[in-house]
């Protein structure tokens, strides 16, 4: 049983809370000017004022002692939405939207996702797991401590079974912790375009099932937007999940106003992602059900798009999160600063709000709040020192990363 003291500290972390932190609630941040972290096989033991934590440090054997030398000492970032597991890259894509081609369009044409299957399908198991495992690797490095990934390059239940295996292994054989979701709902293979409902039979009636037996993946997402699946369809999707012991998530009005994010409240799922369209009614009532609304600045920077109302959605009660989407094609970034600071400095949210909403309700949006998110005694001591004396460095110290220690469960990794 290892002990470690992290002293002299300025720590900030996410208020102690029940529910996800919204509305006036959602920047409610404590900070420690000259703080000190104990902790104890891998959990916070003690955490507060210096002189309050040493003070009976006699009664503890302790191992490691770390001065942080007035660093900044936050939670360990929590990416709540990526398609991280891939087997190649799509620059020439990146190249045609910058001059001009919209990401429909090169859907439609079998690019995009459907590019990114192909890869996976051509991939072997372990190429596939190389690859993954490197930007995974790369996530952990930039601050990243605990992160969702999802199947979708496969639209088969051989290929998606594969890509959840692969998943299983990072989870297996990284220091990170993984929430894995199945997302066979990804989009329509090519071979279903003109009938798209017998696709939706196969996901209700073969795929979920297959996975729901193989007992890795936890949660299931769908694409409801037009061209990809509709709100009927994916509220199929979705119920079949349920059915089947997985919890619902989903991509909802990313580019048009489909009442995703409707459907998100109706059945309740633990988040909704992207929501760039989505109707003011529709916030409301995801509010009202405490769906976690999962905003991914990255995605809107790198499709030019306007960005998700983070600031409305605050006004409006709805518990904001951050994510990356780390993906091949609409973006490619695995780096959690660079989110916060698109947040800060292009949707209009303070540091205090951006650092609950990739930590805390990031934790929530993967029901692991309990666990990580925040810097609490009982939970993983999982936190990152930054270059700089408050989370605001994040934001300031434009295009690169202030992070300079990764610590998961007490133990520096990156």
């Amino acid at each position: 049983m290892i002990t470690s003291l992290f002293r002299n500290a300025a720590i900030y972390t996410p208020a102690s809370s029940q529910t996800p932190l919204s509305g006036d609630s959602q920047g409610k941040v404590d900070s420690i000017a000259r703080g000190a972290l104990l902790c104890r096989n891998g959990l916070i033991e003690k955490i507060g004022e210096e002189h309050a934590v040493i003070k009976d440090l006699s009664l503890y054997d302790v191992d490691i002692e770390i001065d942080c030398e007035g660093c900044c000492l936050i939670p360990g970032f929590v990416d709540p939405h990526t398609h991280i597991c891939f087997a190649a890259r799509r620059e020439r894509e990146f190249s045609q939207r910058i001059a001009g081609t919209p990401y429909l369009d090169i859907l439609r044409a079998g690019g995009g996702i459907l590019s990114s299957v192909r890869a996976v399908k051509e991939a072997s198991e372990e190429e596939l797991f190389q690859t993954t495992l490197e930007n995974v690797l790369s996530a952990l490095s930039f601050g990243t401590t605990t992160i969702e990934i999802k199947s979708g390059y496969g639209l088969d239940t051989e290929t998606e079974l594969k890509m959840l295996r692969v998943i299983d292994r990072i989870r297996r054989e990284t220091p990170l912790d993984v929430a894995i979701t199945f997302m066979g709902a990804h989009a329509v293979p090519h071979e279903y375009k003109e009938d798209p409902d017998t696709f939706v039979s196969i996901l209700t009636d073969e795929m979920i099932p297959a996975v729901a037996k193989q007992g890795i993946a936890r949660f299931c997402d769908v694409f409801c937007e037009e061209g990809v699946f509709t709100l009927q369809q994916s509220r199929k999707i979705l119920q079949s999940a349920q059915k089947h012991g997985l919890k619902p998530r989903i991509h909802a009005d990313e580019v048009y106003d489909t009442g995703g994010a409707g459907l998100a409240a109706e059945l309740q799922t633990v988040s909704a992602e992207h929501l760039l369209a989505a109707s003011e009614r529709n916030l409301k009532a995801m509010a009202e059900a405490k769906v976690i609304a999962n905003l991914l600045p990255a995605t809107a920077y790198s499709l030019r798009k306007p960005y998700a109302p983070a600031r409305r959605m605050i006004e409006l009660n709805v518990p904001v999160a951050l994510a990356t989407d780390c993906n091949p094609g609409s973006c490619f970034t695995e780096s959690m600063p660079f989110v916060f600071g698109l947040a800060v400095m292009n949707m209009n949210m303070t540091v205090q709000e951006a650092l609950v909403a990739s930590t805390i309700n990031a934790a929530w949006a993967l029901e692991m709040q309990h666990s990580v998110g925040s810097l609490e005694v009982g939970k993983q001591a999982d936190f990152l020192l930054l270059d700089g004396d408050s989370p605001a460095i994040l934001a300031y110290h434009a295009g690169v990363s202030p992070v300079v220690s990764v610590y998961k469960k007490g133990v520096l990794v990156a």
